[in-house]
């Protein structure tokens, strides 16, 4: 579905008269909040993240085009260290955890009476499957904050303005994307 929204505005993001702001706002609040709506409830395989990284490229590259290179008297792609550097925004992957993280802050604080923190905890009574077990929502949450808040996370997550900050703290510092990259390595 995202593939085919993209191929709507595929000759929007190569038209030359048309500024790289507005096409990166375009991004932003269009092709970006279908993907974070869609993602944040859900987990996602290696092969998910590195799917949806290389998407965020593709796009970046068709939004920023090609740099003429001095040296060698040629045009070349931007790479991914280039497109990060110039963006200068938190990754797809990145504001999925970030979101996922900041409901999951949502959830704790309430209630215990509450509908969505009863189904968060719920416990269904039946077994998991043979094998290496699944990747839960709950495993990528604890994963993320502990990438975020340290060992302690846990209670600072009842805490609101504490934890408010410290997930304003990581997008703009980009913790959940260093991590990301040492894992790749």
């Amino acid at each position: 579905m995202v593939t085919k929204h993209i191929s709507c505005y595929k000759n929007f993001f190569r038209n030359e008269n048309i500024s790289k702001k507005l096409k990166l706002r375009l991004k932003n609040t269009t092709i970006d909040k279908k993907l974070t709506y869609a993602l944040e409830s859900g987990t996602r395989t290696e092969r998910d993240r590195e799917k949806l990284n290389i998407f965020e490229r593709k796009v970046y590259r068709r939004i920023l085009g090609s740099v003429y290179n001095n040296e060698k008297e040629n045009w070349r792609i931007l790479t991914n260290k280039e497109i990060y550097a110039s963006v200068k925004k938190p990754t797809i992957m990145e504001t999925i955890s970030l979101n996922r993280l900041c409901w999951f802050g949502h959830v704790q604080r309430m209630e215990g009476n509450r509908i969505a923190k009863r189904v968060l905890y719920m416990n269904l009574g039946t077994r998991r499957m043979r094998g290496r077990p699944r990747n839960r929502w709950q495993d990528e949450v604890r994963e993320d904050g502990r990438i975020v808040g340290g060992e302690g996370w846990q209670e600072k997550v009842h805490n609101r303005e504490e934890w408010k900050g410290l997930l304003r703290m990581a997008m703009n510092r980009r913790i959940l994307h260093m991590a990301m990259e040492l894992m790749n390595e």
